[in-house]
């Protein structure tokens, strides 16, 4: 799948999501991602694919 932005604005707004949903994501799993990297690409391919709960897969 290709994941586009359409401005530097609209990827910004992308990666806040994502880290929003990541912190949820480390308090559930009770300690630090160290693959958020992974993590936030994933999140962010899903939401962009139209997932209607991109968190629920990564």
């Amino acid at each position: 799948m290709s994941v586009t932005f359409e401005s530097a604005a609209e990827l910004a707004d992308a990666l806040r999501r994502a880290e929003a949903a990541h912190g949820r994501h480390e308090q559930e799993l009770g300690h630090a991602d160290p693959d958020w990297p992974g993590w936030y690409a994933r999140y962010m391919v899903d939401e962009q694919g139209g997932d209607a709960d991109p968190a629920a897969s990564g």
